[in-house]
């Protein structure tokens, strides 16, 4: 994917939307592109959080810990981001 093409995707997360162009293009520039199967793990509750994640294709489901289990108390769709509250308040993943 060309740098512009990033901007554009970048765009359409409502986080990143009115950001300017230049900073876009450093975000895109600056970020790493991964790619999970279904069923990988992007982290955990209670790890230490060094990065966000955008979801730019698919979905991810939201687990939580319980005493029973895990418990899926969200479904994130694309242009959704997820893992910056770790990154912004510099806590353990919740």
């Amino acid at each position: 994917m060309q740098l512009n093409d990033e901007v554009k995707v970048l765009r359409q997360v409502p986080m990143f939307a009115g950001m300017a162009t230049a900073k876009l293009k450093l975000l895109a520039y600056t970020s790493d592109r991964l790619s999970y199967r279904s069923g990988e793990t992007l982290f955990r509750q209670g790890e230490d959080g060094d990065a966000a994640f955008v979801i730019l294709f698919g979905t991810a489901d939201v687990l939580v810990e319980t005493d029973k289990g895990e418990v899926k108390v969200a479904e994130l769709a694309e242009n959704s981001v997820v893992g910056e509250i770790a990154i912004l308040c510099d806590i353990a993943r919740t």
